[in-house]
């Protein structure tokens, strides 16, 4: 259990900043189902539409620091690439 004022303060802040990237990471992880389902379903335009969507809601968990701008990155070139390799 935290002693100080500022200990007390900063566990109060850390609570929020985790409640925040974990519903940051659930929007992302959400827009990843979405185009790995389109994938499966092999719609191309589908996918492509919700590649879209995955690649915004990746930037924006990266920006709001979420995910690593690395990560975010490598997730929309692997994501690009399966596009890539469909018929």
């Amino acid at each position: 259990m935290v002693k100080n004022k500022s200990a007390k303060k900063r566990a109060r802040k850390a609570e929020v900043a985790r409640k925040t990237n974990a519903a940051n990471r659930k929007t992302l992880n959400m827009a990843t189902r979405k185009f790995l389902g389109a994938i499966k379903v092999g719609d191309k335009t589908a996918a492509k539409t919700a590649f879209n969507e995955f690649s915004s809601v990746a930037d924006k968990s990266a920006k709001k620091g979420a995910i690593s701008k690395n990560s975010a990155s490598r997730r929309k070139s692997r994501a690009a690439a399966k596009i890539a390799a469909m018929k």
